[in-house]
């Protein structure tokens, strides 16, 4: 198991690497996200394709927490986690790598939250949910390998 950590660790490079790898990933989510959060707010139904079920998914019970849509909320998300991902290409800060390391934490929580909500209450997944838990899972990996090369050094 550790040859294939320190595999990974090697082909997601330097920390700077690993900081961009975040960037994307929270890009790709945050334009996910404000997709699904703007078709939310305007009532309409985004397209799916490869799986049926965003309808299902989109207008259940649990598209909303409070009144505000979970997209929003990811898309909040994943803002936060690219504005961080900047700081952290810009300053090299171990303490913001530390912080995003935690803070990944939440979306992968969400992801799988929301994904078993798809799988074995609404019984129908939505695509652009999955590309959410994608996105959420690949920054938590990938912050918990730069958070490692603080503890490495």
């Amino acid at each position: 198991m550790t040859n294939s950590k320190t595999l990974l660790n090697k082909l997601l490079g330097n920390p700077t690497k690993k900081a961009v790898i975040i960037g994307l990933f929270s890009f790709l989510g945050l334009v996910d996200a404000s997709y699904l959060a703007a078709k939310h707010y305007t009532g309409t139904i985004p397209p799916c394709a490869i799986v049926k079920g965003c309808e299902v998914v989109t207008t259940s019970q649990y598209a909303t927490v409070g009144g505000v849509s979970v997209a929003l909320l990811g898309a909040i998300y994943y803002l936060i986690v690219l504005i961080i991902s900047i700081a952290i290409i810009d300053t090299k800060s171990d303490r913001l790598k530390k912080f995003l390391a935690g803070f990944s934490v939440i979306g992968l929580l969400a992801s799988i939250w929301f994904i078993s909500l798809q799988l074995f209450v609404i019984k129908a997944l939505c695509l652009y949910c999955l590309v959410s838990a994608f996105s959420s899972t690949a920054i938590f990996l990938t912050a918990f390998f730069l958070k490692k090369d603080i503890i490495a050094r």
